[in-house]
């Protein structure tokens, strides 16, 4: 048994004052003030902000078979350092997650970490190849429970796959996690098409070809009456698109990244790979648009598509470059910067886009992002708003150091997560309350 845990005087949810006890991983009290027990280790949270346990909707970890850019340790290291207590490993692993016993090995493995709940992600398709549909009844019924189903790196092309999927994971109330590019617009494409890629003379990658995608999947979405989730949603027509699908009442949801809401493709003109990323960093007008739409609920959450990379795919020139960059550490710190400093979030839109309904589209509601009430689970993050600090890929606890936002200061951070009320990560001065 584990000893209780008392949080004193945090601010839940960026608005009153309270504090918690937490025992046996259950918060078992919520008040003004709490009288500790003798052997609770007590925190003071004057000044940080208490939020449920964030969850990622897109995480790549890249075990198995590219553990020389990720595995899930360290990844589940990075993401409890970050602030998240649940993520969603994407299935382009090698092999990819496409049967019973891949994705049964990528959750047994995060269980045996225990720093985050690792869900596996399945693939649509059989090896992401886009042919034929993959076993997704057996991942469904599997122990590792998959209702989310994505092919992510690759699109979903064949309009008849897409709408087989769909068919499919109706059967089990699962979803197609769509990552949205029209393959045929895109071929050789190195960034944005625009003024930017034209003054550069790089190939350029029309925003047209994620709106045609997000609207075909929309209208599949509705004729057959299942789920489809956007992912990493990039353009100002994309967010037009979901808002027509959803006055339609089409049942659809969709994500932006932090680096898509605070990032233009004006940075490409460094030509530094770590800004390289697919979809790419649009014009200023469609972040304005995206940071419109997360604010209005138009876009339903924030996810990081956190993309590590070993060294050698990214210290190269521009178009040999992979796509992708890192994402857990830095996600909260963005989002401040971006969106809560500047007043279009409260630090309750923060936990209803980053916790409460990613926990509700992955279905795993029942234990991630429930509220700071007594009787619920205690996955919490404590974050410090006025912990500025400067990024460094190489201090980073991901294996990769592909951070566009090396010497960028963000302005607040995770200084505490508890996954079922065991301390996954302290900051330094936390870490003396528990020795």
């Amino acid at each position: 048994m584990s000893r209780p845990i008392v949080i004193e005087n945090a601010s839940l949810y960026g608005d009153t004052t309270a504090s918690l006890l937490i025992e046996d991983g259950i918060i078992t009290k919520v008040a003004d003030a709490i009288d500790a027990p003798d052997d609770a280790v007590v925190i003071d949270a004057t000044g940080l902000v208490a939020l449920p346990g964030l969850v990622d909707l897109h995480t790549h970890l890249r075990e198995p078979g590219r553990e020389d850019a990720e595995t899930i340790e360290t990844g589940s290291r990075a993401a409890a350092r970050g602030g998240w207590t649940a993520v969603f490993a994407m299935a382009n692993t090698n092999p990819v997650a496409d049967t019973a016993g891949v994705v049964e090995q990528v959750w047994s493995r995060g269980r045996e970490i225990g720093l985050v709940d690792v869900f596996p992600v399945g693939a649509v398709t059989v090896g992401l190849k886009g042919e034929h549909l993959s076993e997704m009844g057996a991942m469904a019924n599997s122990k590792a429970k998959v209702r989310l189903f994505s092919d992510d790196g690759v699109c979903v092309y064949d309009p008849v796959i897409m709408r087989r999927a769909l068919e499919y994971v109706k059967t089990f109330d699962g979803a197609v996690v769509q990552h949205a590019q029209d393959l045929r617009l895109t071929e050789g494409s190195q960034m944005h098409e625009g003024e930017v890629s034209a003054e550069l003379g790089l190939a350029g990658w029309p925003a047209v070809a994620e709106e045609s995608i997000v609207a075909r999947d929309a209208l599949l979405a509705e004729h057959v009456g299942s789920r489809v989730h956007v992912q990493h949603l990039s353009t100002a027509g994309s967010v037009e698109i979901i808002r027509w699908a959803k006055a339609r009442g089409i049942n659809v949801t969709a994500e932006a990244t932090p680096h898509h809401l605070l990032l233009t493709d004006e940075s490409a003109r460094t030509y530094d790979p770590l800004f390289k990323v697919n979809p790419p960093l649009r014009t200023q007008s469609d972040v304005e648009a995206l940071r419109e739409a997360v604010a209005d609920g138009t876009i339903d959450i924030i996810a990081t598509d956190h993309a590590p990379h070993a060294s050698e795919d990214k210290d190269c020139e521009w178009a040999a470059a992979s796509f992708g960059m890192l994402g857990l550490e830095t996600a909260l710190g963005v989002i401040q910067k971006a969106l809560v400093d500047t007043g279009a979030l409260t630090w309750r839109d923060v936990a209803r886009l980053m916790s409460e309904t990613p926990a509700r589209i992955g279905k795993v509601d029942a234990e991630h992002g429930r509220p700071l009430a007594e009787g619920e689970p205690a996955n919490i993050t404590l974050v410090d708003p006025k912990a500025a600090w400067t990024v460094d890929g190489a201090q980073l606890a991901s294996r990769a150091s592909n951070t566009p936002y090396g010497g960028m200061e963000l302005p607040g951070r995770a200084v505490a997560t508890l996954l079922r009320g065991v301390p996954t990560h302290l900051d330094s001065q936390l870490e003396g309350a528990f020795a």
